[in-house]
């Protein structure tokens, strides 16, 4: 399979789950007291991804400076979308947790990953299925080592 057509499906997929996430995203934004603008949505689910940083780990993986990192999460921690957990390790550290209410919003503006994996299963043979699982780790792995 020549690059180009590896790279155009590759982007496909991209697109559409961007495309995807996007309009459930801001489905989700709206314009009253104590919702989320497009920049903390972004910013808060980040800080998910990341699993527990500190606000230090979470303005060096965005290339931001730390007031900037600290504006960010102050909001987020008013708005009740994050917590700051003291660090056993050190006590002038503290990790970023989101709360029950970020939960809630961030799975109403997921993709509908169950529906997908379910039209798989009866799209795709056991071997496919196999297959495809195995690339998605191997894709998985070479995205994280660019990260």
């Amino acid at each position: 399979m020549p690059a180009t057509k590896l790279s155009e499906s590759m982007s496909e997929l991209y697109k559409n789950l961007r495309l995807s996430h996007y309009r459930n995203l801001f489905a989700q934004l709206q314009e009253k007291a104590g919702s989320l603008s497009a920049t903390e949505a972004f910013s808060a689910e980040v800080i998910y991804l990341l699993d527990h940083p500190t606000i230090s780990e979470f303005a060096a993986f965005l290339g931001i400076s730390q007031p900037n990192a600290s504006y960010k999460v102050n909001a987020l921690v008013t708005k009740g979308y994050l917590e700051r957990v003291g660090s056993d390790d050190d006590r002038r550290e503290a990790h970023l947790n989101v709360t029950k209410k970020f939960m809630d919003y961030y799975g109403r503006q997921m993709p509908d990953i169950p529906s997908a994996v379910s039209s798989a299963l009866t799209s795709f043979t056991e071997a496919e299925m196999t297959l495809l699982v195995k690339l998605f780790g191997k894709l998985n792995r070479c995205l994280t080592a660019k990260a």
